[in-house]
Order: C-alpha cells, then sequence, then structure tokens
C-alpha cells in the first residue's frame, strides 16, 4: 500500500511541474519571447496544452472573471498540495 501511496505523490509531483511549465510557458508565448512560428515551440505548448488544460478547465468555471488573470493554475497547485499532504500526513501513518 505504500507503493501505491508513493506512485500516486510521484505522479501529482510530475503533474505540478507540468503545470508550473506550462503557465511559464504561456507567458513566454502571450510575450512574444518564444518563436511561435516554430514547430518544436508550438509541439511543446500543444502538449502542455493538451495535459493540462482538463484539469484546468473546470476549475475555470468555478472561478470569478479577473480580467485577463488566470488563477486557475495557482488553485490546481494548491489542490495537488493538498491530495499530497493528505496522503502522506493521515492516510500514510494509518497503512504503515
Amino acid at each position: 500500500m505504500i507503493a501505491l501511496i508513493q506512485t500516486v505523490v510521484l505522479a501529482l509531483d510530475i503533474y505540478w511541474w507540468l503545470l508550473i511549465a506550462s503557465a511559464i510557458f504561456s507567458w513566454l508565448y502571450a510575450f512574444n519571447v518564444v518563436n511561435s512560428g516554430n514547430q518544436f515551440v508550438g509541439t511543446i505548448g500543444n502538449f502542455l496544452f493538451r495535459i493540462t488544460e482538463p484539469v484546468l478547465a473546470p476549475v475555470r468555471r468555478f472561478l470569478p472573471d479577473l480580467g485577463g488573470i488566470d488563477i486557475s493554475p495557482i488553485v490546481v497547485l494548491l489542490i495537488i498540495f493538498f491530495i499530497r499532504q493528505f496522503l502522506l500526513t493521515t492516510v500514510a501513518p494509518l497503512v504503515i
């Protein structure tokens, strides 16, 4: 059971970094820091969008409109942090 908890925590950690990478990439793309015509840049952006958008889209529906500011990645990161801490501090000690 500990192995399962550790695997879920690892998956949450990987997704944490993918969310951060997606947010940074969207800023770089919005401010024309990266070349939008480059196929490699487009592939990376498409991958990050496809991997994070299924989680971010439902969160955006519940958040108020803040103009051009998207705080859905912050909300999802907080949810991931809560789940990770719950698994490590509450569930893991029960199965040891």
